[in-house]
């Protein structure tokens, strides 16, 4: 049997396993080693699978993810979420459809520094949904606001996913970070004018809101914002002013969160175990990943199919914009039914060759795929995120939560052709740092 046919057999069963939502990393680890060993022969398997455990985990850049997410951990359990959005409310509360409003400025808040999409919803939804209920806003506006907004997390600095992006592409970590951070803003103020759109087309979506809060209120309330800020200034800061390496940055970012919740009394000794128990488990499961992609590669590079689908598409009589519409398009696909990193994983040792052979900047294909996965977490059937929501808003419906965010996705889709035609929002702002 050739090595293609092999490494099409492979892909296939990978792509079952994950389906029977068997571990993504145990599925790579698993996949690869047989793949190696089939190719070549079990010693050569083995010795792989050593290389590719030993490579991984002593690779010092791969310290900047457990050391965001802790950082991220120490902020969500000590309930400086709860206060980031009461701070927000405060200033855009008395505006109509201002709590929706309010939520997707936490989440873009909450979200620059947890680097999570899942924990920034997970966080904003416990404390947003129920005030927009209290003021009567149809469930399905104020969920959509949650699950628009915590998709934030994966496109502005920290974002994990642009991390593990940068892992498995070696795109330097430290530009691929400042390049998410205008496109996030970017995407907020368009969420920001979907809801004023939403909310003045069909009033009934958000009532007004009576109660008034003075300026002294307002003032008062930033309080609650200045470790967010402090902490995003200083670590993300660093980076972009060539301080700090991103490995750095997180290390004391992950630092000052935990002295700040101490100082403020925020972070008890139970919600620091918690949060030391939950990055555990993360980076574990994440580097399991890593490793189990590193493997995974090395069957597919033994086995030519990326060469002989580069050389095909390099080949292709049409523009490449055609062929990254087709591999968008895939990726819209794959995000109805797998996960971000599972996505990641699976797809780029595949697709990022094709992508520098026609000449795209793999930084900018960073921020897009990133994208194209946050519209796969908003879409059915999987929908992490809105099912993430539906875990906190039990007595609805899940495919109201779903119809709600159609028109997020909208946004993100006519966004995501903007940056595609405008690739400088992505690229300006990395240029500058070097």
């Amino acid at each position: 049997m050739s090595p293609e046919v092999i490494g099409v057999l492979g892909i296939v069963l990978l792509l079952v396993l994950i389906f029977l939502r068997v571990s993504v990393g145990l599925s790579l680890f698993l996949i690869g080693f047989l793949g190696v060993s089939w190719i070549t022969d079990g010693t050569v398997g083995l010795a792989q699978l050593s290389m590719a455990a030993f490579g991984t985990s002593n690779d010092y850049g791969l310290s900047v993810i457990p050391l965001f997410i802790l950082m991220g951990m120490f902020l969500s359990y000590s309930g400086l979420g709860n206060d980031l959005f009461s701070a927000v409310h405060k200033w855009f509360g008395k505006v109509r459809g201002g709590l929706a409003i309010a939520t997707v400025g936490a989440s873009s808040i909450f979200g620059a520094i947890s680097g999570s999409s899942n924990a920034t919803t997970a966080t904003i939804a416990r404390v947003s949904i129920p005030e927009m209920e209290k003021y009567d806003y149809k469930t399905t506006f104020s969920t959509a606001a949650v699950a628009a907004g915590g998709t934030l997390g994966s496109l502005i600095p920290p974002s994990v996913l642009l991390i593990i992006y940068g892992a498995l592409t070696n795109v330097p970590i430290g530009p691929l970070l400042i390049g998410g951070f205008v496109p996030g803003i970017i995407l907020t103020l368009l969420f920001i004018f979907l809801i004023q759109l939403q909310v003045k087309v069909n009033p009934s979506n958000a009532p007004a809101k009576v109660e008034e809060i003075s300026f002294g209120e307002k003032v008062a309330s930033l309080k609650s914002i200045w470790p967010f800020l402090l902490i995003f200034l200083i670590s993300i800061g660093g980076i972009y002013l060539g301080i700090f390496t991103p490995s750095e940055a997180a290390g004391i970012g992950a630092f000052l969160a935990f002295i700040v919740t101490i100082i403020m009394k925020r972070l008890n000794f139970k919600g620091m175990l918690e949060s030391l128990d939950e990055s555990l488990r993360l980076t574990v499961m994440i580097f399991l990943i890593f490793i189990g992609a590193n493997l995974f590669g090395s069957f597919l590079a033994l086995s030519r199919i990326p060469a002989h689908l580069t050389n095909a598409v390099v080949s292709m009589d049409v523009s490449p914009y055609v062929i990254l519409a087709l591999i968008l398009l895939v990726y819209l696909f794959l995000g109805m039914f797998l996960e971000g990193i599972a996505i990641m994983t699976l797809t780029l040792p595949i697709v990022y060759p094709i992508i520098t052979s026609l000449g795209f900047d793999g930084l900018w294909f960073g921020i897009i795929m990133v994208l194209m996965i946050n519209i796969g977490v908003l879409t059915p059937p999987l929908g992490l995120s809105v099912y993430i929501i539906s875990g906190v808003v039990k007595d609805v419906p899940i495919e109201q939560i779903f119809k709600g965010v159609l028109p997020a996705i909208g946004v993100m889709i006519i966004f995501l052709i903007i940056l595609i035609i405008f690739p400088s929002i992505v690229t300006f702002l990395p240029s500058l740092t070097g």
